[in-house]
């Protein structure tokens, strides 16, 4: 597929191989925070705009699909405070995509009292406005309650993912959805999540153009 001219690392790039789909780990909101002298609940609101952000860019470079983390089960571990910050940022969230274009699944254990009760009529794909790029989001996610589920795997409505980056500087998947990330490169930026920037995605696209793409042939 035909990418559009962007700026990578300060040279102009054009984009031949744009991933169907890119899945997000959005992760460095606390520390984020605490950086900034501000609690660690706080940094979830203010990694929502970064989100928005991506999510444009995304639909202008004609991707696909597009997968973001909101939470996990294991999250959910912290404390009260923090956990209800990301909740109220996960619900946030959908309520200002709901105002844009845009094919919407919310997929998490909804059977557990942390999955906020105003997404649960997203678990089905919902389409908003004109509809045209899927986006997946995951809350109250686990990677071995996707795989357990009584009526198979949980997340069989999203593709295999491409392209994966993961901001904060961590090299894990973190239970990322693992069925569909078997083939999936990964690109890890050091920035933190709430500090994202054009740059940083145009940077994990041009290291994506190099990447083999043989799936194993």
């Amino acid at each position: 597929m035909e990418g559009l001219n962007s700026e990578a690392n300060g040279k102009k790039q054009h984009f031949k191989r744009i991933p169907r789909h890119i899945g997000v780990i959005p992760d460095g909101n606390r520390r984020w925070a605490v950086n900034c002298g501000l609690e660690k609940k706080d940094g979830y609101q203010h990694g929502i705009g970064p989100g928005f952000q991506l999510y444009d860019l995304c639909r202008n470079l004609g991707v696909e699909e597009l997968t973001l983390y909101g939470f996990t089960l294991d999250n959910t571990k912290r404390p009260a405070e923090q956990k209800w910050a990301f909740q109220q940022a996960c619900v946030d969230a959908v309520m200002e995509l709901a105002e844009r274009d845009a094919e919407l699944l919310v997929i998490g254990n909804d059977k557990s009292p942390c999955f906020p009760e105003e997404l649960k009529p997203l678990t089905r794909r919902t389409c908003f406005g004109k509809g045209g790029i899927k986006v997946n989001f995951l809350v109250n996610y686990g990677w071995d309650w996707d795989l357990t589920c009584e009526e198979g795997l949980a997340s069989q409505d999203i593709s295999r993912i491409d392209l994966i980056l993961r901001w904060g500087g961590m090299r894990r998947l973190s239970g990322f959805l693992p069925i569909q990330s078997v083939y999936a490169d990964i690109y890890v930026l050091d920035e933190l999540w709430p500090e994202f920037t054009e740059e940083q995605f145009y940077r994990g696209l041009a290291w994506y153009q190099h990447q083999d793409q043989t799936l194993g042939g």
